[in-house]
């Protein structure tokens, strides 16, 4: 099989392991564009410390470029939007402008673009930009669970956990029952599929559900991490005994932070659930199981009672970094769909609330750092 020519926009943790996949598979003729680092990556490539595929140094994509402009000089069969989807701040029409215009959108066939990015309802926008071109072939967009514990540590070294996971399916406009792939649904996403190395990926007939429980699990701990400025560690992890590690639950008051704290964590799980059964999901295993609050529970306690659990969301990161943060399409979202359908979600909306006063903050100092002295 000839080698495709593959974009993906956005070189932080979760681009570059998916891309190092991309790369791996032989399979494709890769392009990358890396904004912030771009500089770095070009002299010096990207290091990835890797459970899953071990140690890479200096690695560096087919073609590095610094702008989406830069990239648009031919054909691509798909377009991998890997960036933060922060539509207050830019949104992906804007991001990918260059692709959706002309002379790019007049010369060259629409690709297959795929969103590997947190949050509900991120397609929309996309997708109506791709119709408005007025082609004769519908805009495809695959959308994605993404299930990876990357972290960019300086601007050119990724930490990499055992896991690189897809939950994949295409994306139909209002649609959250249909439950079958139509033959050219079903070929989009295995040809997709087949473009990676080392990477599970399960083919999912209706993505809306897998979606909204991964976005479960970033409203309920990257709501806690955030909301506190603690990893999990903070709420499962025991006292160290020989080797030193923090933070851990300190046990002078851990009853009551067994208590309340995870407590919260558990009803606002629960409040998820019930928008999920408003939006139609099924309690099933191929729906949204009430399972999934326990089983998550139980999972996230796992990976982060360990000596070695050193994972940050990446949402407390960019918190540390004074980067905007996607509050609207992983919490605001969620309320704006509960609030359509009469769902009292109390706990969720606490969540929004505070967290659109830290993007108020990030946001103010982004475009006024000649004030930032005041903090």
């Amino acid at each position: 099989m000839a080698q495709q020519d593959v974009l993906v926009v956005g070189f932080g943790a979760v681009g570059a392991i998916y891309a190092y996949s991309l790369y791996r598979s032989d399979q494709v003729r890769l392009t990358v564009v890396a904004r912030g680092n771009y500089a770095l990556i070009q002299n010096h490539g990207m290091f990835i410390k890797s459970r899953r595929f071990g140690n890479i140094e200096a690695w560096k994509p087919d073609r590095v470029v610094d702008s989406v402009s830069s990239a648009t000089d031919r054909q691509y069969s798909h377009v991998i939007l890997a960036t933060k989807c922060v539509p207050e701040v830019i949104t992906t029409p804007e991001i990918l402008k260059p692709l959706l215009s002309p002379p790019y959108s007049d010369r060259y066939e629409q690709p297959v673009y795929v969103l590997l990015q947190n949050g509900l309802n991120i397609e929309v926008d996309l997708y109506r930009a791709i119709e408005s071109l007025g082609k004769s072939q519908k805009p495809k967009i695959i959308n994605t669970g993404v299930y990876v514990f990357a972290n960019l540590i300086a601007p050119n070294v990724v930490e990499h956990g055992p896991f690189a996971r897809l939950d994949i399916g295409v994306y139909r406009p209002n649609d959250y029952t249909t439950i079958i792939n139509s033959p050219v649904e079903q070929q989009t996403l295995d040809q997709f599929k087949d473009l990676f190395y080392k990477v599970d990926i399960t083919i999912y007939p209706e993505i809306q559900r897998k979606k909204f429980a991964k976005n479960i699990l970033n409203i309920a701990y990257a709501g806690c991490a955030c909301l506190t400025r603690y990893s999990l560690t903070s709420l499962y992890r025991p006292p160290p005994t020989d080797t030193p590690y923090e933070p851990y639950l300190e046990p002078a008051t851990a009853d009551r932070v067994n208590l309340y704290t995870q407590k919260w964590v558990k009803d606002i799980l629960n409040e998820c659930v019930s928008l999920g059964r408003a939006l139609g999901f099924p309690d099933s295993d191929d729906g949204l199981p009430s399972s999934i609050v326990e089983n998550s529970i139980k999972a996230t306690q796992r990976n982060y009672s360990g000596p070695d659990s050193n994972h940050y969301p990446s949402t407390l990161l960019d918190i540390e970094k004074g980067a905007p943060i996607e509050v609207e399409v992983i919490w605001g979202e969620a309320v704006r769909l509960a609030n359509e359908r009469n769902v009292e979600v109390p706990r969720i909306e606490m969540a929004y609330a505070l967290l659109l006063l830290v993007q108020n903050q990030i946001l103010r100092e982004k475009n006024h750092p000649s004030q930032a002295f005041a903090k």
